[in-house]
């Protein structure tokens, strides 16, 4: 018997949609302008309104077997960070129905993100103090203790060894807190924001500059920029293992369907390292 997979999909997002209203009910909030649905349409989102002021509601859907990662409290957990730009989660909210769904109630993000996808396709103009926030935001987390987990050496060795064998060696040597999740869709302009707080915790060192870097290639000057941004990174040992790892992870996400333009430009990345 065939299953109409896209019936599925349909009647899922419709579900989240119901998810996402039933979380304005609960904190009063009236939704205030576009809902967008996240990456597999796991998450749902909206500018919500509530006694004239503007926020932002986020609801994430999983499977309960999943919820005790660091992931499920990221958003909350990087409400430490309170002197970086970013969102700040106010409220929470959880129940279940057949899955856990887990709403959060922060503050609006100004402007709009740098790009509607992770990955960069146009030139970006962005101020040179866009730049230097973007690389303090970064300095600041990697310095920022923490006994969350972005990645363990089992799934960098892991990554690396599927896609380049052991032609590389995998060991990490430098670790540091790192968001996890650095793309141009979890970055806002003209004035800097660091959005998706999700993934943030210790993993190898360099690893955001080396994600943003990768989800730049189809654009040279915006790669560039970030080249020059975190070249005291990117140029070190620990900087070229980062790369490895984030191209590996990212190739493994091209062998399921995403993001399919990056693999040329990430395979020549590869060969320069």
């Amino acid at each position: 018997m065939s299953v109409d997979l896209s019936e599925a999909d349909a009647q899922f997002r419709q579900w989240m949609y119901e998810n996402l209203s039933h979380a304005a009910e609960h904190f009063g909030l009236t939704v205030a302008g576009q809902v967008r649905l996240g990456w597999l349409d796991r998450s749902i989102s909206a500018p919500v309104r509530a006694s004239g002021r503007r926020l932002w509601l986020r609801v994430v859907s999983e499977d309960k077997q999943w919820i005790g990662d660091d992931f499920w409290t990221g958003n909350l957990d990087a409400n430490v960070f309170a002197t970086l730009p970013k969102p700040q989660v106010l409220d929470v909210y959880e129940w279940e129905e057949w899955r856990q769904q887990r709403a959060e109630l922060m503050t609006l993000a100004p402007g709009s993100p740098c790009s509607p996808t992770d990955t960069v396709r146009h030139a970006l103009d962005l101020p040179d103090s866009w730049w230097t926030e973007l690389r303090r935001t970064i300095e600041v987390i990697a310095a920022t203790p923490t006994d969350r987990v972005n990645a363990d050496q089992a799934l960098i060795t892991g990554r690396i060894q599927q896609h380049f064998g052991n032609s590389a060696n995998p060991v990490v040597r430098q670790w540091e807190t790192v968001h996890g999740d650095l793309h141009w869709a979890n970055l806002m302009g003209p004035d800097f924001m660091l959005l998706d707080w999700e993934l943030w915790g210790r993993g190898p060192a360099g690893t955001d500059a080396a994600t943003l870097l990768c989800y730049s290639l189809l654009v040279p000057e915006t790669a560039e920029r970030v080249r020059d941004t975190f070249a005291h990174v990117l140029d070190t040992d620990a900087g070229r293992l980062a790369q490895l790892y984030v191209a590996s992870r990212l190739l493994h996400r091209v062998v399921k369907s995403d993001h399919p333009d990056l693999a040329a430009p990430l395979r020549k990345l590869v060969e320069t390292l």
